[in-house]
């Protein structure tokens, strides 16, 4: 998920300091939010041309027929790891999601030994969530069922279409017949499933999303995540961009999926995600709480709550250079502590995306900040008819939801 940039970086001591981040400040947080684990597994196939996160061709740096460095990967996380124990000193992580890249090219015996030092290090919730991204290709569907014995517990199955055409426009490196196996292997591996659907794409008509739709849903899913095509800074598509539907069309894309899943029993919980009861994305939903989640990993991003500030920090994006110096104790190659004015908008970016919307006094708890702080935006935005003010509690109205980037705006700092 993208992070907002915050404030301008100051001059820290080392980003472990603790007594650092402790010290007397500004803001006064009353207790600390659930805390998340992420873990960046950077390595995939085939760069997708869409595709921003820090993913990195393993055959483009590798000899042909070269193994991923899997041990030595897990050696460097669990040195970033046990560096970074001191800032989660006593808290319990509730939930683990493995990203990538493309998680499922490790092995099934890589990933039992990384949750094995999770566990020896940190505090994990006996019934933490633990979920692992993974393509639909041929070669990760085999590993699916060794995936849960190793201690996963939930896929998220990066499908994108059923469609072939769609599918190699994106750059995808599986079928529709690839994807549809892919299904139907974690239904039968997994009790919950996630699967990532994209609409808006070149070439794709309302009835091609609503076929996509409709193939998705008739595997009864528990939980689906249907993303816009965004072309993205810094991708190739930003460099050769495609043809793609006309808002007015995307915006028809979403009101048709959004019917769709609801006639199949489906909740849109948040502005991209349907969940079946029980199915709700348990990480996703803390980085949309405000909560705090480490990032482990190549690139991997933490936002880190202390009793008077919120801290970022940032992983060295490049795989080597990032297993070099978390084996030396210091992968972090930025950090900064969020500005007060940053937090308003920084918290309402992510709570206005939930259709249930916020209590006011999570915003207190995880901001440390007084009502006053978003108090004007909160009475601009009734005036527009963008959310409605239920006693404590602040919800998303039907047009907040569909102009959402003007309804966060509202929260920017002067």
């Amino acid at each position: 998920m993208a992070l907002p940039v915050s404030s301008k970086a100051q001059t820290e001591p080392h980003w472990s300091d603790v007594a650092h981040w402790m010290r007397p400040g500004t803001l006064q947080l009353q207790g600390l939010p659930p805390l998340a684990l992420y873990i960046h597994l950077p390595w995939c196939i085939k760069k997708c041309p869409y595709c921003d996160f820090n993913s990195h061709e393993w055959s483009a740096r590798a000899q042909p027929g070269q193994p991923l460095p899997e041990q030595a990967y897990l050696d460097a996380l669990r040195a970033d790891l046990t560096a970074s124990l001191p800032l989660i000193w006593g808290r319990s992580v509730h939930s683990i999601f493995i990203g990538g890249g493309t998680p499922s090219l490790f092995s099934p015996e890589a990933i039992d030994r990384l949750l094995g030092d999770v566990r020896a290090l940190v505090r994990l919730d006996a019934d933490a969530e633990i979920t692992l991204e993974a393509n639909p290709g041929t070669f990760e569907i085999d590993r699916f069922k060794a995936f849960r014995q190793a201690g996963v517990t939930r896929l998220s199955i990066g499908v994108q279409s059923f469609n072939d055409s769609h599918l190699k426009a994106l750059g995808r490196v599986h079928d529709r017949a690839q994807a549809m196996a892919a299904v139907e292997e974690a239904a039968r591996s997994f009790d919950t499933f996630n699967l990532d659907l994209m609409y808006a794409l070149p070439g794709q008509s309302l009835a091609d999303c609503e076929t996509d739709v409709r193939t998705a849903l008739a595997f009864q899913p528990p939980h689906i995540s249907i993303y816009h095509l965004t072309l993205e800074p810094n991708t190739y598509f930003a460099k050769f961009p495609p043809q793609v539907p006309e808002d007015d069309d995307a915006y028809a894309m979403l009101d048709r999926i959004t019917e769709l899943t609801g006639e199949a029993g489906m909740q849109r919980y948040e502005v991209s995600a349907f969940a079946r009861a029980g199915h709700r994305c348990w990480h996703n939903l803390n980085y949309w709480q405000f909560g705090d989640y480490l990032g482990i990993g190549a690139g991997a991003h933490s936002k880190l709550s202390f009793a008077h500030r919120v801290v970022r920090h940032v992983r060295a994006r490049d795989p080597a250079l990032y297993m070099e110096k978390a084996l030396a104790g210091d992968a972090v190659v930025s950090t900064e502590a969020v500005d007060r004015k940053a937090l308003p908008f920084e918290f309402m970016l992510n709570a206005t995306r939930l259709r249930e919307g916020f209590d006011l006094q999570d915003f207190l708890d995880r901001t440390g900040l007084p009502m006053s702080s978003i108090e004007a935006g909160l009475s601009t935005a009734a005036a527009k008819g963008m959310v409605l003010r239920e006693a404590s509690r602040v919800v998303p109205t039907e047009r907040g939801f569909d102009f959402l980037s003007d309804l966060q705006e509202l929260f920017l700092a002067d």
